[in-house]
């Protein structure tokens, strides 16, 4: 009798005959549970193989982030190189004269260290949370359509934003649109759960009426007491943008981010159950409802920190983990930290042409988003359609 094994101590796809020759095998061989794969392909290899694949994705996207935040910190009206603001971030962090670096003229270390800096790591920041916050949604939800605005976060802070502005409080309105974003989010999951657990079409239809809500009422603020100032203001909020961002714009979204961010990014294993479906998650040991939960939580504490720096900026999270999922593929233990750099790389280019193209005046970056996030999501809704 000849068998195929991969005893210990024999090559993989060994034939071994009655005799107990063992005669390597070429071609495909079938494993005790019925599946074939390559001999050559040990298990210990493709693990290998797929870890180096996954450092090289982060590295690489990583230092296409570095490089992205140094030109984008370069380019504006007034010309800085990159090395008054390696000079200048250098001497702020207290490295200048231990590297012997010269110390940057006062107007270009001023333009660097307090406007453009800050502007382009909160975008970085803000563009990094939403991809990351997308690819979360749209695995919990099971929809491809989602974004981190799904529960009616957006709405939420739009009118907690606009209350303040009205009011003449704007000094609180990052604090406004984080809270509106929170209460939207807990009329969301209360809205949800009242019908019993909380499964993603109850979710997505919780998180629409809710929305609708919200927006009815900001329509409402805006129509009958928005006027003059406050109205611009209101209108630049609601489109998105990062202008006027400053150092503690960046440690809200930044630190938002680092915490969150991080524990999102850690959770892709169960981020790969709940895509086979509740039932495949509960088999695998997962408490589903309890797991969405704090899921949808953490998406919408990190969506309200980055909202109320930025204010609505839209398909970021809905078009960035599409995007990754072409290049990268959709095991999520790549695809979130991968969307995270794709997503801060991408705002802060939207954000850097949102303020040149057509200088001196400024674009909301939201403009930009949507410029560019339609027609390449119609793309990639074209090309998944050609490959069904």
């Amino acid at each position: 009798m000849t068998t195929v094994h991969d005893a210990p101590g024999r090559g993989p796809g060994t034939v071994t005959d009655g005799a107990g020759t063992d005669t390597p095998c070429a071609g495909p061989v079938a494993s005790a549970d019925g599946t074939t794969r390559e001999p050559g392909l040990l298990p210990g290899r493709r693990r290998r193989s797929e870890r180096a694949r996954t450092v090289a994705w982060i590295v690489g996207g990583a230092l296409a982030l570095v490089a992205t935040v140094v030109v984008a910190v370069t380019i504006g009206p007034a010309e800085i190189r990159a090395g008054d603001v390696w000079r200048s971030v250098a001497h702020h962090l207290g490295m200048g004269r231990l590297l012997g670096l010269d110390t940057v003229p006062l107007l270009q270390d001023g333009m660097v260290w307090q406007l453009r800096l800050p502007r382009v790591l909160t975008a970085a920041a803000v563009g990094a949370g939403l991809a990351v916050c997308g690819v979360v949604m749209q695995s919990v939800t099971r929809n491809p359509l989602a974004d981190p605005y799904l529960l009616g976060l957006s709405s939420g802070a739009s009118l907690g934003a606009v209350c303040v502005i009205v009011l003449g409080s704007a000094v609180l309105l990052p604090v406004a649109a984080f809270v509106g974003a929170v209460a939207a989010l807990a009329g969301a999951l209360l809205l949800a759960s009242s019908a019993g657990s909380i499964t993603p079409t109850r979710t997505i239809l919780a998180g629409l009426a809710v929305g609708q809500l919200c927006a009815a009422g900001t329509s409402f603020i805006i129509f009958w007491s928005a006027t003059g100032d406050s109205y611009r203001e209101i209108l630049a909020w609601l489109m998105g943008s990062v202008a006027g961002s400053t150092w503690a714009s960046v440690a809200i979204a930044g630190g938002a981010l680092l915490v969150l961010g991080t524990l999102l990014t850690a959770t892709g294993s169960v981020l790969d159950a709940f895509t086979f479906g509740d039932t495949a998650a509960s088999a695998l040991g997962i408490s589903v409802n309890r797991t969405r939960w704090a899921l949808l939580v953490a998406v919408a504490l990190l969506t309200g920190a980055l909202v109320s720096v930025s204010g609505s900026i839209g398909f970021v999270g809905l078009i960035l983990p599409h995007l990754v999922r072409l290049v990268a593929g959709a095991r999520h233990r790549l695809l979130l930290p991968v969307s995270g750099l794709f997503g801060a790389t991408f705002l802060v280019w939207a954000d850097t042409a949102a303020r040149t193209v057509f200088a001196p005046r400024e674009l909301p970056v939201g403009i930009v988003t949507a410029a560019v996030g339609a027609p390449v999501f119609a793309l990639v809704l074209w090309r998944g359609r050609r490959s069904t």
